[in-house]
């Protein structure tokens, strides 16, 4: 009986120790998402229904897209296809793998959402991260636990808050970069952040808990261009 003890106590400790492996790899792990509270990726962007804005679409015949001008009409043929008429695109980038939009509503000048544009076939698709699991409106978990319910800014980070915290981060994981200034989405913030005076890259910062989420997924930035709708 001893020896029966004895093998299940180890068998129990070797358990524990693989579950706490992998809760330290899930909350601070880094891949190909970036780091984040889902910082596995595991999560992120698959399994949702078909349905609603979190579908990719092909925006018209398929073919590759090279300029912004193509990316904004691929983004706003997405947006008139799933029925979000009353958002405008305040922020187009194009990286090295891909074209980034911020898509803000008319009425309040909030984002929305964070979009993805394919180079090659034109496919709009929802942003991974904080675009999907921390947008407390238009997200996975909008109202829910992820974005604790809060649509409002009552109880959030100021955003220059959550540019000190971004910049204490870089500081610490990425020297010699600058954060930028942050726009304000949902339950979250997203901003730039250069070197040498130049955009190099981006990451998110949660509005109450101060999680940084950095966008690995973009490659090296190319250009960019903002619109803001006159007051």
């Amino acid at each position: 009986m001893k020896v029966i003890a004895v093998l299940l106590g180890v068998l129990a400790v070797a358990f524990l120790a693989v579950v706490a492996g992998l809760g330290v790899s899930f909350l601070a792990g880094r891949s190909q998402w970036g780091y984040g509270m889902m910082g596995s990726g595991t999560m992120m962007g698959r399994g949702w229904p078909e349905t609603d804005w979190r579908r990719g679409w092909e925006s018209g015949p398929r073919r590759s897209v090279d300029s912004l001008e193509n990316a904004e009409e691929a983004i706003q043929g997405y947006l008139d296809r799933v029925g979000y008429r009353d958002l405008h695109v305040t922020e187009l980038m194009e990286f090295e793998r891909n074209y980034y939009a911020i898509v803000a509503e008319e009425e309040t000048g909030v984002g929305a959402m964070e979009l993805l544009i394919d180079k090659r076939s034109r496919q709009v698709t929802p942003e991974p991260g904080p675009n999907i699991m921390w947008n407390a409106k238009y997200g996975m978990h909008r109202g829910g636990m992820m974005g604790f319910g809060r649509q409002s800014g009552e109880g959030l980070l100021s955003p220059k808050e959550a540019e000190d915290i971004a910049q204490r981060w870089l500081d610490a994981n990425l020297p010699g970069r600058e954060a930028g200034t942050s726009d304000p989405f949902y339950g979250y913030y997203t901003l730039h952040f250069l070197r040498d005076g130049r955009v190099e890259g981006m990451l998110s910062v949660h509005g109450r808990t101060g999680e940084v989420w950095y966008h690995s997924w973009h490659g090296d930035f190319i250009r960019m261009t903002e619109h803001h709708q006159d007051a």
